[in-house]
């Protein structure tokens, strides 16, 4: 990359939202933990400082090595980022007497400053901290206030360095993106040039460069994610690549067959693996969730390590990992363990000898779909909705049957085909049927019934991280119920799920 922004993560949970937000405006930027970050190069333009749930008299405040950006390179502290500038560089940062959180409005900007370039005065900000700054050092100007903050914004004298202590990222923020605008291209020069068409470039470049003439393996899922990474390595690779979807006999109704035809009207190299009986022999009993990913993610293993080694003298495995699970990976509170276990293969790059290559590591989840259309694929596959890993095994409460399956696929089937008819799916971000292991007393014609209850799914989100239940038509959902009820046998009950992420999840298992 020409340019670049870095971003010091201390933990916020807001973090991948600057990211987010930056990219929007075109510029390409980076997350780093705020102790563990590269030394700023010729391509660093600027650097951003994240909030953080510490406080700065916290023993263990977070305290990042700022030799070589501060003074040198443009520097924006946001709430603790600003807060870290104030406290350990002569200034003073208090307790509050209350927590300063939610709105409040900037009465006072500085008409000469360039972070608040074209912010008219009352410009809604959201705050969200524990501690306020009381004292600024010396050579700082307080350039942006509100009612309660007296502080709410500085520049240090002489630098390129600001400090705000509300959060231009967050959606409350009303022009929170042309300040972080006013940040990134007028103070920190970058030419916005960071597009979908620059990184398909940019990326093909560097693929060929890495792969060459080498062959290349990737699991295909039916998803957003690894469909955009095998049409990327598709034009970089063509025919060196192969792809391999399998059917583990827990998607959708007819998913496979209607997956594996758009595949091959992509052009791409695709092996087609029917697993279904293997994969429902290995599940026969198991009613535990983890147990049944387990079980799902070792046999998914087995069998394409299977068809895998039937494709001679390959030298790569393809990941379609994106750039939360890198972000998680190396979060500023350690490790994660939890990286999607669909896009962690189980150490099959060791027992194949594999080198593994990301295409996608760069690219959040909106990010991957503007990549795709600009690489020409359609919306049946971009505006999918995510489907989890294990697929419906956790949307089956309790032990999993072929019956409990096809019955599932029934239901699941008339609910998103309903969705579609009434122009719903593309409002909703996911949605899917769970069968529980309940029976309740039903009345069909004159006959007293004892079957099963499903429960209807819809939920909205950016990311999966938080997610609200959708509001969805009575009319709808009542037109849904009876079309279940009529048409699948074993189902007599069909309630609506209006539990929202936290303290819920998305899925039941």
């Amino acid at each position: 990359m020409n340019e670049k922004i870095l971003i010091l993560d201390f933990g916020s949970q807001y973090t991948q939202l600057i990211a987010r937000r930056v990219r929007e405006i075109n510029v390409y930027c980076e997350i780093y933990p705020f102790n563990h970050f590269p030394a700023p190069d010729k391509s660093v333009k600027g650097v951003i400082l994240s909030g953080s749930p510490s406080s700065v008299h916290d023993k263990n405040a977070p305290k990042p090595d700022l030799k070589g950006i501060k003074g040198s390179i443009p520097l924006l502290g946001i709430c603790y980022g600003a807060q870290y500038l104030v406290h350990f560089f002569g200034g003073e940062v208090s307790r509050s007497s209350a927590r300063e959180y939610g709105r409040a409005n900037l009465l006072y900007t500085d008409p000469e400053d360039q972070l608040f370039k074209d912010i008219p005065t009352g410009s809604q900000v959201w705050m969200s901290h524990g501690d306020t700054i009381a004292r600024l050092p010396e050579n700082y100007k307080i350039t942006g206030s509100t009612s309660g903050v007296r502080a709410g914004a500085y520049r240090i004298n002489g630098e390129l360095t600001w400090g705000i202590q509300f959060h231009p990222e967050v959606y409350h923020t009303s022009d929170g993106k042309k300040i972080l605008e006013n940040f990134v291209v007028d103070i920190c020069g970058c030419n916005r040039s960071w597009t979908p068409d620059s990184f398909i470039g940019s990326s093909v470049a560097f693929l060929r460069e890495q792969i060459g003439d080498d062959k290349v393996i990737l699991g295909l899922s039916g998803g957003v994610d690894s469909t955009v990474a095998a049409a990327l390595l598709n034009k970089a690779s063509g025919r060196n690549l192969t792809c391999i979807f399998v059917d583990n006999g827990l998607l959708r109704k007819n998913e496979f067959g209607k997956v594996m035809d758009s595949y091959l009207g992509l052009g791409l190299n695709v092996v087609g693996v029917d697993a279904a009986d293997k994969f429902l022999d290995a599940l026969e009993g198991i009613s535990d969730p983890e147990e049944k990913r387990k079980t799902i993610g070792r046999v998914f293993i087995e069998v394409f390590e299977e068809e895998a080694r039937k494709v001679k003298d390959v030298k790569w495995l393809a990941q379609g990992t994106i750039y939360p699970d890198v972000i998680e990976s190396v979060s500023v509170k350690g490790p994660s363990a939890t990286i999607k276990s669909h896009h962690n293969v189980g150490g099959l790059p060791e027992r194949m000898h594999l080198k593994v290559i990301e295409p996608l590591r760069l690219l959040f989840k909106d990010e991957v779909r503007r990549v795709g259309y600009s690489l020409g694929l359609p919306d049946t596959i971009l505006k999918r909705h995510p489907f989890p890993g294990p697929g419906l095994a956790i949307r089956i409460l309790g032990k999993i049957t072929r019956q409990n399956i096809e019955t599932l696929k029934e239901a699941d089937e008339i609910f998103i085909e309903g969705l579609r008819k009434h122009d719903l799916y593309d409002s909703i971000w996911q949605a899917g049927v769970i069968l529980l292991p309940v029976q309740s007393v039903g009345v069909m014609g004159d006959e007293r019934t004892y079957e099963n209850t499903v429960v209807l799914r819809a939920v909205n989100s950016t990311d999966g991280m938080t997610a609200d239940w959708s509001y969805l038509p009575h009319e709808f959902l009542r037109t849904i119920s009876n079309e279940i009820i009529n048409r699948v046998k074993g189902i007599n009950r069909v309630v609506y799920d209006i539990s929202s992420k936290p303290p819920a999840t998305i899925e039941w298992e």
